[in-house]
């Protein structure tokens, strides 16, 4: 509903502070008078009714244009939790073993240069992953017909101090293996 403003209408700006009266109507402004005397010109869309001087059918009521006014004037607080983390659980080692995600370019490999280079690159993070005694590590491998996933599961279980299982499928899906690396205290 588009709000027709007479002169004498006592009108309000929405994203200012600013009231006064009707002067002038124009098709698409609005000249007031504010409260403090000054003459302004506003677009009709930036302009609300106070009190409507031929009728009570205005766009707002009063009590609803004093709430709109007052969410504007009054920033809300924001609350903010912080989530304490033991250092331990900061970082997560995170390896994407798509093929897309290690080469360039896959065109002319095989499917077993892929997958010796999937593993290459999951025994190297791993050992990485030990040597830096990283507590966890996630193996994004992708759902597809299991091959890379059985292969990753035989790696991981020739490693002492290791243990691993499906990760969390609200975050990772379906195809992601999550591998815990106990380490021995010096």
């Amino acid at each position: 509903m588009i709000q027709k403003f007479e002169i004498g209408d006592e009108v309000a700006v929405l994203d200012e502070a600013i009231s006064g009266k009707v002067i002038s109507v124009n098709s698409t402004e609005i000249c007031i008078e504010t409260t403090d005397g000054f003459l302004m010109k506003f677009f009709t869309k930036e302009l609300v009714k106070v009190h409507n001087s031929s009728s009570l059918s205005g766009f707002f009521s009063s009590q609803s244009l004093s709430s709109v006014l007052k969410d504007k004037e009054a920033p809300k607080k924001r609350s903010f939790v912080k989530e304490k983390k033991s250092r331990k659980e900061e970082f997560v080692l995170e390896v994407d073993l798509h093929i897309e995600k290690l080469v360039p370019s896959k065109r002319g490999m095989t499917n077993y240069d892929i997958l010796t280079m999937q593993m290459e690159t999951a025994k190297r993070q791993l050992d990485f992953a030990i040597k830096n005694r990283m507590p966890k590590l996630v193996f994004i491998h992708g759902v597809g017909e299991g091959v890379l996933k059985a292969e990753l599961d035989f790696l991981l279980g020739r490693y002492d101090g290791i243990s691993f299982q499906d990760a969390n499928n609200q975050k990772y899906g379906l195809g992601a293996t999550e591998v815990y690396i106990k380490h021995q205290v010096k």
